[in-house]
């Protein structure tokens, strides 16, 4: 049974990069970024691509039959047991529509939630600091910040009341992070 991990944060809270040096570390863990996935969507040029990125480029969130049709193909093509995605879910819905998947699959289990803990101020800093690419700027950080924190309560409440909800502090050094979420994971497999 492949061990699932969701990684949740604000954008800039490092959730993408943790997960990749641990994944690095690790030769038994795989890490898929939603975003990175979206992403590669988008610039395979396809039309799935192009609707993609007619929501990403406004900071909107994908529909979600994408990102679970997406999500899952990651996870079943997975050559490892354990798998990290980071930036998912990002609403009720989705949340709603991956737990209705795992509840019919028992192929993979929902291990834990992490969600990596930053202040709005240092997710902004983070983010309009690295300008990676379009959709770094100010209107679409605080766009992407609502899209975050609007659903983010009943997210919390869904996932601590099954017991898997883990939180970790993000303002700390990259190595502190890593370590704490790399020591739970491998508690947890």
């Amino acid at each position: 049974m492949k061990k699932l991990f969701l990684i949740i944060g604000a954008p800039g809270s490092g959730k993408t990069t943790d997960a990749e040096l641990i994944a690095e570390k690790n030769d038994n863990m795989s890490h898929f970024s939603t975003g990175d996935l979206l992403r590669a969507e988008v610039a395979s040029g396809s039309e799935r691509g192009k609707t993609i990125d007619g929501f990403t480029s406004k900071g909107n969130l994908v529909p979600l039959e994408i990102v679970v049709e997406t999500i899952v193909s990651a996870i079943k093509n997975a050559e490892t047991d354990v798998i990290l995605i980071d930036g998912y879910p990002r609403s009720v819905e989705q949340m709603n529509a991956l737990s209705d998947l795992l509840d019919k699959d028992d192929s993979v289990e929902l291990t834990n939630v992490i969600e990596v803990e930053v202040s709005e101020e240092v997710a902004k800093d983070r983010v309009l600091g690295r300008a990676r690419g379009a959709d770094d700027n100010a209107e679409v950080f605080n766009n992407r910040m609502k899209v975050y924190i609007d659903p983010l309560e009943a997210i919390q409440e869904f996932y601590g009341n099954k017991g898997i909800l883990e939180k970790i502090n993000g303002e700390r050094t990259i190595e502190e992070i890593v370590d704490e979420m790399e020591a739970f994971i491998k508690g947890r497999i």
